[in-house]
This record gives C-alpha cells, structure tokens and sequence, in this order.
C-alpha cells in the first residue's frame, strides 16, 4: 500500500519543480518591489521577465499567482497582469498586523543576542547618512532594513516571512502617495530616537515610541493616499 502512493508521487515531479522555480521568482519581483524598481500600476510583460529570467511561461504564471495572494499584483481580464496600488484601508490592515508583529519583537531586545542589536542598529545609521546625502531611495532600502530587523529579534523566519509580504506591499503604498522623500524626512529621525531608546535600556519606553511611530505613520500615509486618490477622480 504505502509503495502505491510513494509511486504516485513520481508524476508530480515537474509541477513541484516549477513551484519551487516559481517561489524563487515570486521573491526575486518581491525584492523588486521593496527596491522601489516596480511601480504601482506597471503592466508586467510575461514574454519579457520570462526571457530574462529563463522560466517558462507556466512557472512566470505561478510566480504572478502568489504574488497575487500576496496582494501585491492584480489580474485584470484581458489586460493583463499589474502591480497593484493598495488603498487606505490596506494601510490600516498593514499597520494593524505591523503592530502585533514588530512590538511584540522589540519587547524581546533585552533576551536576544547582541548581532540582533545589531541589526536594528546599523540600517538607522545607514539611512541617517544617506538622508544627509539626500538619497531617499537608499534612505527607504534602510528603513525597510530597520524593520526587518526588528522581526528578526523574535527569531522566526515565519514572521520575517510575513513580515517580508507586508513589507512589499506597503512600499506599493509609499508610491502611490509620491512623497517618499517628505515622508521620510519625518521617519528617519524617529527611528533613532527609538535606538537610543533601546540603547539607553528603557525596552519598554521604545516600544511605546515604536507604536506612536505606527500611529503616526498610518494617518499620515493614508491621508497622502486618499488626498492622491481624490486628485486623479478629479482629472479623469
């Protein structure tokens, strides 16, 4: 009996092959997305993602499938696949599970080893030196390394994982707002603050400070979205 379905198995063996192949893309366009290269309503062309990653157009489809889960594509019928422009009401999703999951692992940096620290530390003062440099991209790519290290502190991979999606698609929402480097300018700074915090051994007080950032940060993008939304109803 058991020998029957072990041989079963043999036959799914090109479709488990294509849903790894096809995970491995998902996360190479996710990264896209967290960089900033894919824009909010971009068309994706299949003919050219597959030719330059070298897949076959059922594996690309399958990678395009996830990241539709994942809310960061759209298919629209007939037209094709698009990068997805989240609303108001993701935002407040977002930072709803953002809360959970990013506080809940800053409680732990006092029990965590100093190379987590770490991480939380360095993408602070990456995105301090490049704002001085006035290179927001790069600003950006820090801040969302500043996150991931707050994650990291729980050890997890299933809630980096996560958090990685988030992450993705809250970037979507930072350009359809348009006004990454204003928003920023605001953030930065308030990131330090919560490493001095850490640093200085008030865990609890940077914690509190972590979830005034959220607050903030909600209302102020969702603000910048719906003020973007109201101005193309009133050109189109």
């Amino acid at each position: 009996m058991t020998e029957t379905w072990v041989s079963t198995l043999a036959q799914g063996k090109a479709d488990l092959e294509r849903a790894s192949t096809a995970q491995k893309v998902a996360d190479m366009l996710r990264e896209r997305v967290l960089d900033g290269d894919l824009a909010p309503g971009l068309r994706l062309s299949e003919e050219a993602i597959g030719g330059a990653l070298g897949v076959s157009r059922n594996t690309l489809r399958e990678a395009f499938r996830l990241l539709t889960r994942d809310r960061l594509l759209v298919h629209e019928h007939s037209r094709g696949v698009f990068v997805r422009r989240p609303s108001g009401n993701d935002v407040r999703d977002l930072y709803a599970a953002r809360r959970v999951i990013e506080c809940g692992s800053l409680r732990l940096w006092d029990d965590v080893a100093e190379a987590r620290r770490e991480a939380v530390r360095a993408p602070v003062r990456q995105a301090v030196a490049r704002a001085e440099q006035n290179d927001w991209t790069r600003a950006g790519q820090a801040n969302i390394q500043f996150h991931r290290g707050i994650v990291g502190l729980a050890g997890s991979s299933r809630l980096s994982d996560e958090s990685d999606r988030l992450f993705a698609e809250l970037m979507l929402a930072f350009r359809v707002a348009q006004e990454i480097n204003d928003f920023y300018q605001t953030y930065v700074p308030w990131n330090r603050r919560i490493v001095e915090l850490l640093d200085g051994g008030r865990t609890t007080r940077a914690v509190d400070q972590l979830a005034e950032y959220f607050d903030a940060a909600e209302q102020d993008l969702v603000a910048r979205l719906e003020a973007h939304q109201s101005k193309g109803n009133v050109k189109s």
